[in-house]
């Protein structure tokens, strides 16, 4: 009976484990989008003081759009970490209470904002064309 204790004691513990690393991988995810949303709002005044540099006169694209987008990246890499750290609560709930129902909250966010980043990307580099 203590041999049983003690292998279901090991097996949550591994559980919580790797809930444990899966919240953290979805951490460094979201830091990731953010410091590419920080990286696609700053490339806007690199291209504009690069061009002052050179003595172009041709224009770069307006900064409205890498700004913008790159608000929009740096919140939704908040949005992200704020979501993981709901859904690691509700796993180690569910963990405890042996009652664990997958989500795919997180992912289809995840998916739809490289889907969108990627079409916003290649719109912005046609327009510079």
């Amino acid at each position: 009976m203590a041999d049983d204790t003690k292998e279901t004691t090991a097996r949550h513990r591994r559980v919580h484990l790797a809930n444990e690393r899966t919240f953290l991988a979805w951490i460094r995810t979201s830091i990731s989008i953010m410091a590419f949303g920080f990286v696609v709002e700053k490339f806007s005044l690199f291209v504009r003081q690069f061009t002052a540099f050179l003595g172009k006169q041709a224009a770069p694209p307006p900064p409205g759009y890498s700004a913008i987008f790159g608000i929009i990246l740096v919140a939704l890499g908040a949005l992200i970490g704020v979501l993981a750290y709901f859904r690691y609560k509700t796993v180690e709930r569910q963990i405890r209470t042996d009652t664990f129902m997958p989500s795919k909250l997180l992912s289809v966010l995840l998916a739809l904002s490289v889907v969108v980043i990627g079409l916003f990307l290649v719109l912005y580099l046609i327009h510079t064309l």
